[in-house]
């Protein structure tokens, strides 16, 4: 939300978009996603996701 106040709209899409898909396997979610990954773990497989 910060990116698009600031005018960054194509920025924000593509952490929107690779948190999407970093998270789409139940293995790389935390558990308050009803996954079983740690912060790391998952912010990871979010971090692999933006090439």
């Amino acid at each position: 939300m910060m990116l698009e106040h600031l005018g960054e709209v194509d920025a924000a899409k593509a952490i929107v978009a690779a948190c999407e898909r970093g998270l789409s396997d139940a293995r790389t979610r935390t558990r308050d996603l009803g996954g079983s990954a740690n912060t790391v773990s998952a912010g990871k497989a979010i971090e692999a996701t933006l090439g």
